[in-house]
């Protein structure tokens, strides 16, 4: 296998000695890791198609890798398999202001198309909290949201189409450039697989116009369960903020110690909002918010009185996960979601369960579509601390299904949560997602033990492939 990739590979492109490989065996989730055959650098796409080929003649699984930012293990790499690093294919191949839509590369940054787009008051709308540095084929395979995800949605909401290399090697043209498709939506199937359906090469995303005005509030609160309530109060009055973000005292902690945010630091918890859209109407709008928030118990309001502090504050809430690294060694990012009215409740119990555990949480959430981002913190370097700090982790997950909601909001299920997967679907609905993992990517090389509670092969014979057969690939 490696002198095949020697062939296609130059010596700078291909990694295969221990050294060389180690800082590809984990991802953001570090408790992870595994050490691959080879990690190698792709600049085309034909490269990419031969690399891939080659691992299903060789049937050696493989990972399509960006920046590594995963927080569930998504992209560690499979032992003895192949990590294909994505992040020289970083260009925006195509930037059409006139349709609103951009073709790129899965290694462009995310941050990296709304700047190209700002000339022409255009962005790209989702905006996970590492969008300065995560790229858009990983956004693409979690189908990451952001701070702004309550009003404009996941990625899966701005994507139109995907050009893909699936698992055998085949080329796959998927939706196009319109919002509207025929037939079944397979761009929705694909946004959000994890890596098992093989590697998005090239991405078709919508371009919003950027609004006018921004307004944006900074409320204090003396409990966190209080700040939970606000959130449904404002939806409840009939706001949709472009963002609504809640962080506890160790989180506000934490970010002022980085970047000096201007976070009250007495505060039990902060909760920002903003308001966007034409300026004519948004004073009006903006008052009456801020009637609701002192009515919610706020003891404290700020607003932003300029783009700088406007920045500011979302700097603090952007550079929180990071940040936390200055109150614990080592931490664990969790991602569930409760509905939106039970998120007081929610947070009360994680409050109640930390204190019970002796272990600190420090919690940063997209408030406005309930998803937690609990940090749990923890000494890995202490017998057993590992594993305690998985275990409440695992008990919010639980927490969350019982109230309703999700063990994954946005990371994904990657390695960290596959042990919960049953306990959110039923056999039949497991089913139902290996069958379709099966048709696409029968030997299972691609992304090869992420998301199901077991990763062994189950290799099946399908003849024409299916979406061959539905007429979307073409055979080289």
């Amino acid at each position: 296998m490696l002198t095949a990739l020697a062939q296609i590979f130059p010596p700078d492109r291909l990694l295969a000695t221990a050294a060389e490989t180690a800082p590809f065996e984990s991802d953001g989730l570090t408790a992870f890791h595994a050490r691959p055959l080879a990690v190698v650098f792709p600049l085309t796409t034909e490269e990419v198609v031969a690399a891939v080929r080659l691992c299903h003649q060789h049937r050696i699984p493989f990972v399509a890798r960006g920046s590594g930012t995963s927080l569930s293990g998504g992209s560690v790499p499979i032992e003895g398999g192949i990590v294909i690093a994505l992040n020289r294919l970083n260009r925006i191949l195509r930037l059409d202001p006139a349709q609103r839509l951009a073709v790129v590369q899965p290694g462009a940054i995310n941050t990296a198309v709304s700047a190209a787009a700002a000339r022409h008051g255009l962005y790209y709308a989702p905006d996970p909290s590492s969008q300065a540095v995560c790229t858009l084929g990983g956004n693409v395979a979690f189908n990451s949201g952001g701070a702004h995800c309550l009003k404009y949605g996941m990625t899966s909401n701005h994507i139109l189409g995907l050009k893909l290399v699936l698992p055998d090697g085949e080329l796959a043209e998927l939706g196009g450039e319109s919002l509207e498709s025929v037939g079944p939506d397979w761009v929705g199937m694909y946004v959000g697989n994890e890596g098992l359906f093989g590697i998005a090469i090239e991405i078709t995303v919508r371009l919003l116009p950027k609004p006018e005005c921004y307004r944006t509030l900074l409320a204090a609160y003396n409990e966190l369960e209080a700040a939970g309530a606000a959130v449904a109060a404002v939806v409840a009055a009939g706001f949709l903020p472009g963002a609504m973000e809640i962080m506890d005292r160790l989180a506000i902690e934490a970010a002022e110690a980085a970047v000096h945010a201007g976070y009250p630091r007495e505060a039990s918890a902060i909760l920002l909002i903003e308001l966007e859209g034409e300026r004519a109407g948004l004073a009006a709008d903006f008052d009456r918010l801020q009637e609701v928030i002192r009515k919610s118990g706020a003891y404290e309001m700020r607003v932003a009185r300029d783009e700088d502090e406007r920045l500011r504050f979302w700097k603090g809430r952007k550079s929180a996960f990071s940040a936390v690294g200055r109150l614990s060694p080592d931490y664990i990012v969790q991602d569930g979601v409760v509905p939106r009215g039970k998120l007081g409740h929610a947070l009360s119990e994680i409050e109640r369960m930390s204190r019970e555990r002796g272990i600190r949480v420090a919690n940063v959430f997209h408030a406005g579509d309930g998803n937690l981002h609990p940090l749990i913190l923890y000494n890995g370097r202490e017998p057993g601390a590992l594993e305690a700090a998985e275990a409440l982790a695992g008990d919010i997950l639980r927490l969350c299904l019982r109230l309703g909601g999700s063990i994954t909001g946005e990371h994904g299920v990657g390695l960290e949560k596959r042990a919960y997967l049953p306990e959110m679907f039923n056999p039949t609905d497991l089913d139902v997602m290996r069958r379709v993992r099966d048709c696409i990517d029968p030997l299972e090389l691609s992304n090869r033990g992420k998301m199901f509670p077991t990763g062994a092969p189950a290799p099946s014979a399908h003849g024409a492939h299916p979406l061959e057969k539905a007429g979307i690939i073409s055979r080289e």
